[in-house]
């Protein structure tokens, strides 16, 4: 039924593109045959009723030859979270601000906004999502949009339409449009039975959470587009990612970026984690690296998707670093008979991850360790108190 329907759809478009363009009603004919053309296949088209986003300024200059060479235009998802929004940042820096084309469901900081293109993009609709990459003129997407560990198993069911369905529109696009995808993985998606030290590249799988089930879904449907259609696609596994400049995102490696605000902030935290549990972590700023630098590499390398990291320590490790710059800094752990909820997904991770191959391909190499980590992040939080108490001083000390 769909292929006659398909076919017919085709055949009536093509008499009607066949007719010379003699009246305006002609003409209107042919552009209605080329959109249902278009809209037929969208098939993974969400929503074709939201608005578009503004169109881009005009880029043209008639004393530059169309042959000159260009930067990649690059369009980020979820520019607004923690990874996103230094990486357009660091990519701006590389390629020019108009060359980098921030995007997310938020309102954006004024500073945000004023520092380059901006754009809302609801990664579900892909008609929206085209339009961006079309007008835009899009080469390259990073597409960070996504319900992370501890909020998706508090929603499946939206975590698995914005994870999968988000994904696979950009794919689509990545095949239609020719582009090189970037789209992130993630430690969880190992399970269980993968081994738990110096966990490889390639190995057991089978994640327990939905986070980790829509990102290793993810993982494979790249690697197969990559192998049917030629798409450039690229990933990474992210181990706990810390940085000062952003709040937690609702991960459940958090932990690692809120105890350093109570022990600024309050002296004490209260740990959902065991002690003893130990994961992968790196600083922001060796994320980014890493990202750009496997972006960024000029030819497909020898796999899709690489483990990153930089160092795995436990709670009870961090705190006893924290302690070493704030004496007095406390902090408490679960009754091991009534666990966190995020204890059981921690414990379904690897403890630290074989990413040789990484270093191999494309040049990973980590500048942060934990000591170092420590006292970068205890410094920028502490920074943000005192500035923080300017402003609230300010007022009060010019009455007075």
């Amino acid at each position: 039924m769909l292929r006659t329907t398909t076919a017919s759809m085709w055949a009536s478009s093509a008499r009607i593109l066949r007719q010379p363009l003699s009246s305006s009603t002609t003409r209107f004919s042919r552009t209605a045959a080329v959109s249902s053309l278009s809209a037929s296949a969208r098939l993974f088209s969400i929503s074709a009723s939201a608005s578009s986003p503004p169109p881009p300024p005009q880029h043209y200059n008639s004393t530059t030859s169309a042959a000159a060479p260009r930067h990649p235009r690059v369009l980020v998802t979820g520019s607004l979270g923690q990874l996103g929004s230094g990486l357009v940042k660091e990519l701006r820096s590389m390629y020019g601000n108009e060359n980098v084309v921030a995007s997310d469901i938020r309102k954006a900081p004024e500073e945000f906004m004023a520092s380059g293109p901006f754009v809302y993009a609801d990664v579900m609709n892909y008609s929206m999502l085209e339009r961006i990459v079309v007008d835009w003129r899009i080469d390259w997407v990073v597409h960070y949009s996504a319900l992370l560990s501890a909020v998706a198993e508090k929603n499946p069911a939206l975590a698995l339409s914005v994870n999968m369905t988000g994904f696979q529109n950009m794919l689509e696009l990545a095949k239609v449009h020719r582009l090189r995808l970037y789209s992130p993985s993630t430690i969880g998606a190992f399970g269980p039975s993968t081994p738990k030290n110096n966990t490889p590249d390639l190995t057991i799988m089978r994640p327990n959470t939905i986070y980790g089930i829509t990102k290793l879904h993810n993982e494979l449907l790249g690697e197969y587009y990559r192998e049917k259609f030629g798409v450039d696609f690229r990933s990474a596994r992210y181990p706990g990612v810390l940085s000062a400049d952003t709040p937690p995102g609702g991960g459940t490696t958090d932990y690692a970026v809120d105890i350093f605000h109570h022990a600024i902030r309050t002296g004490h935290y209260d740990c959902f984690l065991s002690k003893d549990t130990r994961l992968p972590m790196m600083y922001l700023s060796d994320c980014i690296k890493g990202t750009v630098d496997h972006l960024t590499h000029p030819t497909p390398l020898p796999q899709s998707v690489y483990n990153i990291a930089a160092c795995s320590f436990t709670p009870a490790e961090l705190t006893a670093e924290i302690q070493k710059y704030l004496p007095h800094f406390t902090i408490s752990y679960p009754d091991p008979s009534r666990p966190d909820f995020r204890q059981a997904i921690a414990d379904s991770w690897p403890a630290s991850l074989d990413d040789s191959m990484a270093r191999r391909d494309f040049g990973w190499k980590e500048e942060f360790g934990m000591e170092k980590m420590v006292k970068l992040m205890l410094d920028k939080i502490q920074a943000q108190v005192d500035a923080e108490k300017k402003v609230t001083n300010g007022p009060a000390a010019m009455a007075a």
